[in-house]
């Protein structure tokens, strides 16, 4: 009774803090803007199973991906043992489900314990990839002792948790003189010369490591990059669905030229109180979805034409720049109130203008991104406000927009001196 009552109290506190935690995400997320991306509900779900589920974008790159999805895998299908682990947890009972499913019961376990060792392998060539081999995407200047150590800590945590399920099960399996558990079998050796007192501690040492750890990464994953195994699904469903190539216009801009041009416009409309973006307040919900959603894995920034080149411009940055401000605007506001703000802006004060006229807008970072991330569409929101709220452009822009202003062209001579080099061409 004591054990349950234990569990118990394990079980709810870690939900409350799950649970406020998701809350937290949840209000940062509707700090910014409403959108709507609930059209085309058959191609938006069809699109999350291709690229969230089945991770389409990922397999570019082969080997990361198989690993990845050996690990994706089983984070979802390991975890399906909880349910007994829990339920055993609850009401005090060994292995619930063993009578009732018969011979059933070690195919399952055999099942789980296959995927509970592609992640252990998987993760330690993760580990290797990131601190031996040293891949250069995970070495760029945002990589700071954070973003390596929490993905370090993460694939630490997975081990750890894989060890203590295959070990549980191991010395149960001498416990009880069981068979049929495979791959835990391969464990028994380590614990072989130990008494039944021994062995009972520990499986019950094993038992509690792994659904305490388990309830530890469900909470420690709302502050770590991780978060996208859960955000990946709604980040792709509410992806933008129009060609990759289209930039959203903003209406007010394009009613008022209709306007002025003796169009059809809308006289009453009623402009925005800022051109583009200053601050996450100014971006989209779905733009703040993609900045907790993004997995920093740094593909984006990998296929980068302007970071190849060495400039500053890292989309992966981007991203992360976003979330740290919508992480610190949030907590400001719950601290001080929904109306403070602390006097900081995105722009400026996290990204600079260095890294946004670096952009070449040739979505490379958008079509790299294996959950559907758009950084390109903050850094054009990003640069909108420079431009049309602070005029703050390269001179070399401002004779550009001059010529399109007059000539209708990024050329300065006039519309009907555009097909002269063909004439010449025949001559």
């Amino acid at each position: 009774m004591a054990q349950q009552i234990a569990f118990l109290l394990v079980f709810v506190v870690a939900n409350v803090f799950a649970i406020r935690s998701a809350k937290r995400i949840w209000d940062d997320i509707h700090l910014g803007q409403p959108i709507d991306r609930t059209d085309q509900p058959a191609e938006r779900f069809k699109r999350m199973l291709l690229i969230a589920f089945g991770q389409k974008k990922m397999f570019k790159r082969p080997i990361p991906a198989l690993l990845h999805l050996f690990v994706y895998l089983g984070f979802f299908i390991v975890n399906i043992e909880l349910l007994e682990i829990v339920l055993d947890g609850l009401f005090g009972t060994h292995r619930m489900f063993q009578d009732s499913l018969g011979g059933l019961y070690p195919a399952l376990i055999n099942f789980f314990e296959f995927f509970a060792v592609a992640v252990l392998v998987s993760c330690v060539i993760f580990l290797i990839r990131r601190n031996v081999v040293k891949v250069p995407r995970f070495e760029k200047p945002e990589m700071t002792s954070w973003p390596k150590l929490d993905a370090n800590l993460i694939l630490v945590f997975e081990i750890a948790l894989m060890f203590f399920l295959l070990s549980m099960n191991a010395t149960d399996t001498l416990l009880h003189n069981s068979e049929g558990f495979f791959f835990s079998n391969m464990l028994t050796p380590l614990y072989a010369g130990m008494s039944p007192e021994a062995l009972h501690i520990a499986e019950r040492v094993f038992w509690w490591s792994h659904i305490i750890g388990v309830f530890f990464f469900a909470n420690y994953v709302f502050y770590s990059k991780h978060l996208h195994i859960f955000l990946a699904f709604p980040n792709t469903y509410f992806s933008n669905l129009n060609p990759m190539g289209k930039m959203v216009n903003m209406d007010a801009v394009t009613n008022e030229v209709k306007l002025a041009m003796g169009m059809q416009g809308d006289s009453n409309m009623v402009p925005p109180e800022r051109f583009g973006a200053k601050d996450i307040t100014d971006l989209t919900r779905k733009q703040l979805l993609d900045a907790y959603a993004c997995t920093e894995c740094g593909r984006c920034t990998d296929n980068c034409p302007a970071n190849m080149t060495g400039k500053k411009l890292s989309p992966r940055k981007i991203m992360m720049d976003t979330r740290d401000r919508m992480e610190d605007l949030g907590k400001a506001k719950r601290e001080n109130g929904k109306d403070h703000h602390d006097g900081k802006f995105l722009m400026g004060d996290y990204i600079s203008e260095e890294e946004i006229n670096a952009c070449t807008t040739c979505n490379a970072c958008v079509e790299a991104c294996p959950v559907n991330i758009d950084p390109l569409s903050i850094i054009l929101d990003l640069r909108r406000y420079k431009i049309m709220e602070e005029s703050k452009a390269p001179a070399e822009w401002n004779m550009m927009f001059q010529n399109i202003e007059t000539s209708f062209s990024p050329w300065k001579f006039p519309p009907s001196d555009r097909g002269k080099w063909m004439n010449d061409m025949n001559s």
